[in-house]
């Protein structure tokens, strides 16, 4: 009998609810930003030398919140300096929440915006048909590889784009992280079709290191609160549940010994941590940065 679970990019609406609930309950955006704040300035200390303008490419850009992090670190570095910031995001809701955001920020005045509505892969195979290959001086891909069919091939696609003194900055979540420990155990049981691979900072070095690429790696820890998963019938924690195991209505479709296993391995100190009473999952993340 086929299972009646599904993955949860099929509902993309679903998808983005349980994505936000995941970012309020995680300090996923506030470890990146404090990597911004504090390690950024020094990889891209010399992506502009000598520039008049600066030619970033946000790849997987979604609502734009860490781009316009990025953005303001860079006119820190480089005042007057005029920006080219691309951005390719397949979401048309994620676009226009970008959107919305840069309307609402001022000092942008030297920033220009592209937004391409597309996949990395769709990007890259229409610049293919256009021959077309710009040279970037930043490019980044935060939380995003995950939704890529063929890792490799993108990053060796993204990094033959690279300038001279460029870089390209990638976060994914950490080797360490509890993801890594869920998804080795029992991501062959969950319902992945196409839509998305499994793929943490342990096995990305790997694919770094075959490719011959230099890299520096930095670990940023984070959190997020998942008590809520384990009360029954919680809408916030079934939501959550969705976002840990890709799943859509994971609570309702999965089969109850998943279930149960599933709920139990979250508890363990591998993936989580329990303080006063809530339990923690082990977020960890990984910035990589990679040489041209």
């Amino acid at each position: 009998m086929a299972s009646p679970m599904r993955n949860l990019l099929t509902d993309p609406a679903r998808y983005l609810q349980s994505f936000r609930l995941f970012l309020a309950n995680s300090t996923e955006h506030q470890c990146m930003r404090e990597f911004m704040e504090q390690q950024l300035p020094a990889v891209i200390a010399s992506i502009g030398n000598g520039k008049p303008t600066i030619n970033i490419l946000s790849v997987g850009g979604g609502a734009g919140e860490i781009d316009l992090v990025i953005l303001s670190k860079v006119q820190a570095r480089y005042p007057g300096v005029t920006i080219n910031n691309d951005v390719i995001e397949p979401s048309a809701d994620q676009v226009l929440k970008y959107k919305e955001r840069v309307a609402g920020t001022s000092n942008l005045e030297n920033v220009k915006f592209t937004w391409h509505e597309e996949t990395a892969y769709e990007y890259e195979s229409r610049m293919n048909a256009e021959k077309k290959s710009k040279k970037w001086d930043f490019i980044h891909m935060i939380q995003m590889l995950y939704y890529v069919k063929d890792i490799p091939a993108t990053v060796r696609y993204f990094h033959s784009l690279l300038e001279a003194q460029a870089k390209l900055l990638v976060i994914l979540v950490s080797g360490t992280s509890g993801w890594e420990t869920l998804w080795k155990k029992y991501g062959s049981a969950f319902p992945l079709d196409d839509l998305c691979s499994y793929v943490s900072s342990a096995d990305f070095k790997k694919i770094l290191d075959s490719a011959g690429l230099k890299y520096q790696l930095h670990e940023l820890p984070s959190h997020m609160d998942i008590t809520s998963c384990f009360t029954e019938g919680n809408k916030d924690g079934e939501l959550l549940l969705d976002f840990l195991t890709e799943t859509y209505e994971f609570s309702k479709t999965a089969p109850p010994e998943l279930k149960r296993q599933v709920m139990e391995e979250l508890r363990k100190p591998e993936c989580s941590e329990e303080r006063d009473g809530k339990v923690f999952f082990n977020n960890n993340l990984s910035v990589i940065v990679i040489e041209p």
